[in-house]
């Protein structure tokens, strides 16, 4: 279901170009660039509205806000799902707007979303072979990577996918986005309907995708959580990105604490 534009309270002041020491001071090179970009679901209706976001090599971003702030949205814009209006998207520095889903994975894009991500009548290890379909031969060599990451799917792998418990088939949906090896892992709201001790699973794992050498970003609604462990982040709010900063940067900004980490951290 698409999101709906604005919270009840008012947008705070936005900043367009706020960076962090962290932004301004690290040269690693641009995975994603998100630039002036507009997009909505319907004709004449837009979600996002001039939205910007970078993502450098190694880094995890995260994306937090309100409810209908465009989170998801903006995911599903990189990831061709939703349609760019206005602006680009880049990856290393390519135009990859509006590209269909296919392409994107074969060019290093994987995306994870928060529902609906494995194929339940499925093994684990047939999703993960579904995850390598434009690439058959090379699935030795992505197993054995996903499974250094995951190694607790090792045994597991003729179980169905059905069978899973929520945060064991976000596990196997992370997996079969690794398999392509992308250059950048989508990943939107990877803690949602989980128990605490399940999020902080959750997000353990992010951070080992992290490790792996593979950039994320990352939508959360657990946004005190969110914070503590990426690099930078992004405050959406009404489809604009109203704040952007390091993750412990924003978790002590008392605007951000005052409108956005009262009701949204855990």
């Amino acid at each position: 279901m698409s999101e709906h534009p604005g919270p009840q309270h008012p947008a705070p002041e936005h900043r367009p170009g706020a960076t962090s020491s962290t932004d301004t001071a690290d040269d690693r090179p641009l995975v994603v660039e998100v630039a002036s970009v507009t997009a909505g679901y319907l004709p004449g209706i837009n979600i996002l509205h001039n939205t910007n976001l970078t993502a450098r090599e190694g880094e995890i971003v995260g994306i937090i806000g309100p409810n209908g702030a465009g989170k998801s949205t903006l995911l599903k814009a990189i990831f061709g799902l939703v349609k760019v209006r206005e602006g680009q998207v880049l990856l290393h520095g390519e135009d990859i707007t509006n590209l269909r889903a296919n392409e994107l994975v074969a060019k290093g894009v994987g995306f994870v979303p928060q529902t609906e991500n494995v194929f339940p009548t499925l093994s684990i290890e047939e999703n993960l072979q579904m995850g390598l379909y434009q690439r058959p031969r090379a699935y030795p060599e992505r197993l054995a990577f996903v499974l250094e990451v995951f190694p607790v799917l090792k045994d597991r792998l003729k179980q169905r996918a059905g069978s899973l418990s929520g945060g064991e088939r976000q596990m196997v949906a992370m997996s079969r986005a690794l398999m392509m090896d992308p250059h950048v892992l989508l990943l939107d709201e990877p803690s949602a309907g989980l128990s605490p001790v399940r999020q902080d699973d959750a997000f353990i794992r992010v951070s080992d995708i992290n490790k792996a050498g593979v950039t994320v970003v990352m939508v959360e609604q657990n946004a005190r959580r969110c914070l503590q462990i990426c690099d930078r982040a992004y405050v959406l709010d009404q489809g604009r990105d109203a704040y952007t900063g390091s993750g412990r940067e924003l978790l002590h900004d008392p605007k951000v604490i005052s409108l956005y980490l009262g009701t949204l951290g855990q």
